[in-house]
């Protein structure tokens, strides 16, 4: 290890994850250019959409420090469509992975 130099602590849980998956036999997959390439656009257009429903709750962002009660189910509403977006994000770049296997 000496040999090795100083590890960041961002390397020495990467080191101890590859070593907990190896023991549980996860199995490590490389990803072909065409599956980075869809999985960065679809990250790409969700980005668009999370910052599109980011815009359209600004104002109601304002009027929450005026009337917090009165907003409350629009930041509800907001918080939803993230959490959705999200969600359906993860699926589509999750089967993108799952097709190389």
């Amino acid at each position: 290890m000496a040999d090795e130099g100083l590890k960041s602590a961002y390397e020495l849980a990467m080191e101890r994850l590859r070593k907990r998956d190896a023991e549980e036999g996860v199995e490590r997959r490389s990803l072909t250019d065409a599956q980075k390439a869809a999985i960065a656009e679809v990250r790409s257009q969700y980005e668009a959409k999370l910052a599109d429903i980011e815009i359209r709750h600004e104002p109601v962002a304002r009027a929450a420090a005026v009337d917090p009660e009165g907003v409350a189910d629009l930041v509800t509403q907001y918080r939803a469509e993230r959490q959705r977006l999200n969600e359906e994000r993860d699926r589509k770049i999750e089967k993108i992975r799952a097709e190389g296997s």
